[in-house]
């Protein structure tokens, strides 16, 4: 069986059913039920319409399930409305499906998990591993999403994107891009690559909406996988961007992704995701990192400040400060974030991290040492924290020689 075929042309039949009128769960539950089919089926007699033979089976599988529910009787007529066998229509669907999963009734959760499921074609059991969660919990997760869709009355003609620029409001194309970064943010655990997933399911929104921010993203997402053989060392350990071998680094996706973002960019529709891509390409553009441009760095996350008014982007701009004009600025941006920000700076994640790099550069050995060690106590992974741990001990060290 080819996999990655199937996986390929289960978003379009499942969008296929929705369009005919099947509710998204239903929908859902009888693709399934087609692929168990497929599987079962074609090694012996593989068909000469592969989506169209899915979209027959998956349609009688459907109508099957309406028939034997006796709550939903009133969807017998449905049967006459069965169409021939024969090629199916290549008018793509797949979009409705990324604003279906992005549902603004959703959690980011639910929604990263469906939009996993339904356009991504992955199965529960590759969903619950990459989530480090038990296969019954995933399940139930993507169950209830299904409900919530199916029972919001959630139709494709509402699931279509909004207006052109309508980037503000939960469903539109702001939302599915959300969902998109939070699986791409997630990397890598069990059999599937979810940093890997995302690309690819990027680029199927990117052939099918134009959309500067769309762009934005997969150039962001191309720039950060292209360092991603540098980031560990051989133990696993974590390598700071600043101590990564460049030679590592992907150059030809760094190269793809440069040029969609110099084509987003020049649309002038700026975005957070362009300027993040900016500064991911900022990055890449340094043979090394003494020679990285802060000063532009800083530029676009002022930039980002004004797009997001986000505590992160403020903490990262910091860092980019005290690159830019000496850890004594970065200090400063730090402690106007500490202002700011509702409960103090020390509830924005990674604050602590920052502040010790901060102070080492300033030779506040004691107070970097302090910091690293109750950043490890906060890490969100284990590596992460055994990073921190490393950092802490090794400024010790130099405090007693």
């Amino acid at each position: 069986m080819d996999e990655a075929l199937l996986r390929s042309l289960t978003p379009g039949v499942l969008a296929v059913l929705v369009r005919r009128g099947a509710d998204f769960a239903a929908a859902e539950d009888a693709v399934q039920d087609a692929l168990v089919e497929a599987v079962r089926v074609w090694p012996a007699d593989p068909p000469r319409d592969a989506k169209g033979w899915l979209v027959t089976v998956a349609w009688r599988k459907f109508l099957d399930a309406t028939r034997a529910d006796a709550a939903r009787r009133r969807r017998e007529d449905r049967v006459e409305e069965e169409p021939a066998p024969g090629p199916a229509p290549s008018v793509d669907d797949t979009l409705q499906l990324y604003f279906l999963c992005a549902h603004p009734s959703l959690t980011p959760a639910s929604a990263v998990a469906l939009t996993l499921r339904a356009v991504g074609g992955l199965t529960t059991r590759q969903i619950a591993e990459a989530y480090l969660v038990p296969e019954a919990t995933m399940a139930q997760r993507i169950s209830r999403a299904k409900r919530t869709v199916s029972g919001n009355g959630v139709s494709p003609a509402r699931a279509q994107p909004r207006a052109r620029g309508s980037l503000d409001r939960p469903g539109d194309v702001a939302t599915v891009l959300r969902v998109l970064y939070l699986i791409f943010n997630e990397g890598y655990s069990g059999d599937v690559d979810l940093a890997a997933e995302a690309i690819r399911l990027t680029r199927q929104l990117a052939a099918r909406i134009d959309h500067p921010e769309v762009a934005g993203l997969l150039a962001l997402m191309l720039l950060h996988h292209a360092r991603r053989a540098a980031r560990t060392a051989s133990d696993g350990s974590l390598v700071p961007l600043a101590e990564q071998d460049r030679a590592r680094w992907d150059t030809a996706l760094i190269a793809e992704g440069v040029g969609i973002l110099q084509a987003a960019l020049a649309r002038d529709r700026l975005g957070e995701f362009q300027a993040q891509a900016a500064i991911a390409a900022l990055h890449a553009d340094a043979p090394t990192a003494e020679e990285t441009d802060w000063v532009q760095i800083v530029e676009w996350y002022d930039e980002l400040v004004r797009l997001t008014d986000s505590p992160v982007v403020r903490l990262n701009r910091a860092v980019a400060v005290g690159e830019a004009d000496g850890p004594r600025a970065g200090l400063a941006a730090l402690a106007a974030l500490d202002a700011s920000s509702p409960g103090g700076g020390d509830t924005v994640p990674r604050r602590a991290a920052v502040a010790a790099y901060l102070h080492e550069r300033d030779g506040d050995l004691a107070t970097a040492a302090r910091l690293y060690a109750e950043a490890a106590r906060k890490a969100s992974n284990v590596a992460e924290r055994d990073h921190l741990t490393r950092q802490a001990a090794r400024l010790n060290a130099r405090r007693c020689r």
